[in-house]
């Protein structure tokens, strides 16, 4: 598990520190951009607390070893996104096989997650885009080409919910699995600060190898 000392918990760093199990399953977890500008019990004025480490421990019960960190603030996405993949690549050196490895993001970090697909450019690697898409992104962002099982979840009362289909669709890999779920809760872009089932066991499912949530 990598997450920052700043909050008490093991930071894994340059992998691998811990031990590293053939078989295991990691969540690389990327956070939305409020946490990164403010502290951990810091209140978004209309959303609340970003329950970081309840989203955590959701993955952790689920059997995941979980990869994450509290970001510093204003991080480059396209930049931390080459970090994640060097990790990546040295859990694949180290036996993990991709099928195994699912990088999931909310709001920058799902921008994040969608820069280390292009990156790796692997298709058996796990992504999770939620609440991370808006149309202007295919030309805003033309350099982002989906790679790997992509699911993207999104929320219809939140400003970034829409189908990213024009995104894959734009995509030069082959992507054997896609698939949109919408949500309909009514708390716009809040619904990402919360451990949801409505996302976190579809985003479960997904990083276990089913590909029908």
């Amino acid at each position: 598990m990598k997450i920052s000392l700043l909050i008490g918990i093991l930071f894994c760093s340059t992998l691998f520190a811990c031990e590293n199990k053939n078989e295991d399953r990691f969540i690389f977890f990327l956070h939305n951009r409020f946490l990164e500008e403010h502290d951990l019990n810091e209140l978004h004025p209309e959303f609340g607390r970003t329950e970081y480490l309840e989203i955590i421990n959701e993955f952790e019960k689920s059997g995941f070893e979980v990869i994450s960190e509290k970001r510093n603030r204003n991080v480059n996405a396209r930049e931390y996104a080459g970090g994640i993949v060097t990790q990546i690549d040295s859990l694949i050196k180290n036996g993990t096989e991709p099928k195994n490895i699912t990088v999931v993001g909310t709001s920058k970090g799902g921008y994040i997650a969608q820069y280390v697909s292009t990156l790796a450019s692997n298709p058996n690697l796990n992504f999770v885009f939620i609440a991370s898409f808006r149309n202007e992104d295919i030309s805003n962002m033309p350099e982002i080409n989906y790679c790997g099982n992509i699911l993207t979840i999104y929320e219809k009362s939140d400003p970034f919910g829409v189908s990213a289909k024009a995104r894959m669709e734009n995509s030069s890999c082959d992507i054997k699995h896609f698939k949109e779920i919408e949500l309909d809760t009514g708390m716009r872009h809040g619904f990402l600060f919360k451990p949801l089932k409505e996302w976190i066991e579809p985003t479960i499912k997904w990083a276990n190898g089913n590909f029908n949530p």
